[in-house]
């Protein structure tokens, strides 16, 4: 089993050709998603519930030249995950492998993770009776069993980098240091919010944020959810419980009533 374990996105290595998406859809058996032209090459345009990995295409022009970006876009695994903060009932665990892990068996669907996430990763199953909260598993079954996340082994050009978290900065540092001329000279996500599971090298003149990387502080998250969450009424998990229930009630006799319909036009 891989212990602290991380990547190292080298986004100048990025050619966009979504291998890690096709291979993350595949080892999780995530079915493809109907989506529309908005326009760009990107595809799906978000995250979703069957959608874990995204490759994120940015196209902007410097110096009066075009150019582009893929970024590899998933859940972080931070060292201090903020869902893991505001869940009542402890549906998020960060494990030993550096994978922050979803237990569906006692989620409640108060969606606290989903707000209080600061890259906006979790997604809902809006559309089932039984919903419940997806996302990247940093592929944990196949790290318990000694394998490399499925991303990273369908990689073409080494872009997603997989060893330790220490391994993976002391790797990004020597980048830094040995090519100053083709690197912005930050680790994203080295000292982010904590520091994440998942860190970004970027092209020299490119921001992070111009990627859609939010810009955030060092501070871990779970030090400001505490103190805002200790003014929630515990009633509210309650409330959400029953909410839930009163919607997947409510989806349950409209299916029944549309069956009943079928059923006579039949007839």
């Amino acid at each position: 089993m891989f212990k602290n374990s991380s990547f190292l996105i080298d986004i100048t290595k990025c050619i966009g050709c979504r291998s890690c998406q096709v291979a993350c859809k595949r080892w999780n058996q995530l079915e493809a998603e109907k989506t529309h032209n908005t326009g760009g090459h990107q595809n799906p345009p978000l995250l979703s519930a069957h959608t874990w990995t995204l490759i994120r295409f940015k196209e902007f022009e410097k110096k009066e030249k075009l150019h582009w970006c893929f970024t590899k876009v998933g859940c972080m695994h931070c060292e201090q995950p903020a869902c893991a903060s505001v869940c009542p009932v402890g549906a998020f665990t960060k494990t030993e492998t550096g994978a922050v892990v979803y237990n569906d068996k006692v989620c409640i669907g108060c969606r606290y993770c989903m707000i209080a996430c600061p890259f906006r990763i979790p997604t809902y199953e809006w559309k089932k009776a039984f919903p419940f909260v997806k996302k990247c598993t940093f592929c944990f079954d196949r790290q318990t069993e000694g394998t490399r996340p499925a991303c990273a082994s369908a990689c073409p050009t080494g872009a997603i980098a997989f060893g330790t978290r220490t391994e993976m900065a002391k790797k990004a540092h020597e980048l830094l240091k040995n090519n100053p001329e083709k690197y912005n000279p930050h680790l994203y996500g080295e000292k982010e919010v904590g520091g994440t599971a998942v860190m970004y090298l970027a092209p020299k003149g490119v921001e992070f944020k111009e990627l859609g990387l939010p810009e955030l502080a060092e501070r871990p998250l779970p030090t400001w959810t505490w103190n805002a969450l200790r003014f929630v009424p515990s009633q509210i998990v309650v409330v959400s419980a029953a909410m839930a229930f009163f919607y997947w009630l409510t989806k349950r006799k409209t299916k029944k009533k549309d069956v009943n319909k079928e059923v006579r036009h039949d007839a």
